[in-house]
Order: C-alpha cells, then sequence, then structure tokens
C-alpha cells in the first residue's frame, strides 16, 4: 500500500514538473516575441528623436534611449507590482544577498549589456549587432553549466546552435565597400552585450532562488535605469537627448509604448528561466531575432527576403528542439 502511494505520489509530482516546464517554455517564446516587438518600437522612437549631431547620434543617443528603456519599464513594472501589493518585497528583497545579485545581474545585462547592443547598432549596424548578440543564449548555456552545475540536453544543445545559426542568418547582409573606423568597435559592443546578457541570466536565476521573478525583475530594471541616469549619461551628454525628449510628447509616448514591451518580455524571460532553466529560456528568448524582423516586414513594409525564410526555419525548428523532445512528442500523440 504504502509503495503504492508513494508510486502515485512520485506519477503526481512528474506531471506537475512537466506542466510546470510547458508553462516556461511558452513564457520563453513570448518573451522572444515582445522584445522583438521592442526592437522594432525602439527603433520607431529612437526616429523620433530630434537631430543632434554626429557625436550626439553615435554615444549619446543611443545610451539615453537605452537608459528611458529601463527606467520606463521599471515604471511599468512598479504599477504592476504596486497593484498586486508587492512593493514592500521590492524593498526586502534588497536587503538580502539575492537581491544584491539581482542587482548585480541588473547592471551586467543594463547598463553593459544594453548599452553595448545599442552602441553595436549604431556603429557596426543593426545586422551585424544582431548577428553577434544572438549569440547570447550560448554564452548562458555554458555559464549556467559551469556556475548553476543545470545539465544540458545534446537535443538542447542542438537547438541552440540551430536557432544562432538562423538568427546569424537572417540578419547578415554582405558588407558593402568602404572602411568604417566605429564598426570594429561596434563589432566589440556587441559582444560585450552577448557576454553581459548571458551572464545576467545565470545571476538572475541565482537570486530568484529565494526572490519572486516579478520583484526581481522590477529590481533589475529600476537599477539599470538609475546607475545609467546617473553614472553614464552625464559622461556622454545623454541628458541633452532627454530634454529634448521629453518636451515632445509624441516621442515621450513611443519610449513608454517600448518600454512596456521590454518590461513584459523581461517579465516573461525571468520567469521562463526560473520554470525552465537558463539554457532553455534563453534559447526560447533569442527567437526575438525572428520576431523582430516579422514585425518589421509587417509593420515597417521591409521586404521579406531569402534569408528571412530560411532564417526563420531555422530559428523556429531549434526553438522547437530546445522545448520538446520529438520522440516523446510522437510516443505519446503530441502530449509532451
Amino acid at each position: 500500500m504504502n509503495i503504492s502511494g508513494n508510486s502515485t505520489a512520485i506519477i503526481m509530482k512528474q506531471k506537475l514538473d512537466a506542466k510546470f516546464a510547458k508553462k516556461g517554455v511558452l513564457t520563453g517564446l513570448f518573451s522572444g516575441c515582445t522584445w522583438g516587438l521592442n526592437n522594432v518600437l525602439l527603433g520607431l522612437a529612437l526616429g523620433l528623436v530630434p537631430a543632434m549631431g554626429e557625436d550626439a547620434a553615435l554615444y549619446a543617443i543611443p545610451l539615453a534611449a537605452a537608459c528611458m528603456n529601463d527606467s520606463l519599464a521599471g515604471l511599468w513594472l512598479l504599477l504592476y507590482n504596486g497593484g498586486g501589493g508587492r512593493l514592500q518585497e521590492i524593498i526586502r528583497s534588497l536587503k538580502t544577498f539575492p537581491g544584491l545579485m539581482v542587482c548585480l545581474a541588473a547592471l551586467l545585462g543594463g547598463p553593459l549589456a544594453n548599452s553595448g547592443y545599442l552602441l553595436g547598432i549604431s556603429m557596426a549596424g543593426p545586422a551585424y549587432a544582431l548577428t553577434i548578440t544572438a549569440l547570447y543564449p550560448l554564452v548562458g548555456a555554458v555559464l549556467s553549466r559551469i556556475f548553476l552545475k543545470q545539465h544540458i540536453l545534446p537535443r538542447v544543445w542542438a537547438g541552440m546552435f540551430l536557432s544562432v545559426i538562423g538568427a546569424i542568418v537572417i540578419s547578415y547582409v554582405p558588407p558593402e565597400g568602404g572602411n568604417n573606423a566605429n564598426f570594429y568597435l561596434g563589432i566589440l559592443f556587441a559582444s560585450i552585450a552577448a557576454l553581459g546578457w548571458g551572464a545576467e541570466a545565470v545571476l538572475a536565476v541565482f537570486g530568484m532562488s529565494m526572490i519572486d521573478p516579478k520583484i526581481a525583475i522590477n529590481i533589475r530594471e529600476l537599477t539599470s535605469g538609475i546607475f545609467m541616469a546617473i553614472f553614464i549619461l552625464p559622461i556622454v551628454g545623454g541628458w541633452a537627448v532627454i530634454s529634448q525628449v521629453v518636451a515632445l510628447p509624441t516621442t515621450v509616448g513611443a519610449f513608454a509604448i517600448a518600454a512596456l514591451a521590454a518590461g513584459v518580455s523581461y517579465l516573461a524571460w525571468y520567469t521562463a528561466n526560473s520554470k525552465c532553466g537558463v539554457a532553455k529560456g534563453m534559447a526560447l528568448n533569442g527567437t526575438y531575432v525572428m520576431w523582430g524582423v516579422i514585425f518589421s516586414a509587417v509593420f515597417l513594409s521591409q521586404p521579406l527576403t531569402q534569408n528571412l525564410a530560411i532564417g526563420s526555419v531555422l530559428v523556429l525548428i531549434g526553438a522547437t528542439l530546445v522545448a520538446i523532445n520529438p520522440k516523446e512528442f510522437f510516443n505519446k500523440g503530441g502530449e509532451a
């Protein structure tokens, strides 16, 4: 009788674990979709910023945009958590060691990675920056294997590699003639972004061992935005950009909408990482490259190219391998 009871309990736990992981997979895909949407909306918002000279376009405008994106996302999440009665929990979490780890993750993923990403776009161009930053799931998977001891199945590795290859196919364009003095610096910044996002996920998952993802991501966004506003923007003249933006309600509104998508995406990403592991969460979030190009084609009327078609198929196959075990799926008639 005891043996039967134990077996039933084990089976129930396995079903609960599978349901938990499945929710993590769907949440991870949603995070990729909304991050791709954020990229498109942020690009539209940047197009509304008044021209301020070449130096401002190279450094001040991208970094001011990164600061506004994280700060406004943090405020959206603050409203969300405030409505749920979780404001005291944010303050309480900041006094703990896991909370400090989330703050460190915020500095790696925000000021370091987001700035590197936008500077990479500004200097090397969106195609190259997207290609390099698409490697971040592999970086995070390696770090999670080393520091979190998370076991990664060969199927998941294969899916991540396919997704990365697909992202590269989508975003790669042949280089044009001429030498750009800032090109390789842009590639370096994009590489730093990939490293920062990969490390952020690992530290955030460690912090979320004791902190609700809803709280963790709010701490992350506010920490990133405040740090950039105080320590980075004064150096690059970013406050001059923000002073111009706040005088334009339409531009402020565009950044606020983009930040809402960013807040939703990061909340989903942190939740997915805590439910199905760093490797899967990042691989599913990495589909943002495909989503970004699709949204650009739908809303900005950008042409659908052969690269997009091939790359999208590879990303979808890769994400499917990460999320689903094909043997279990077909053996159970699609229940896996």
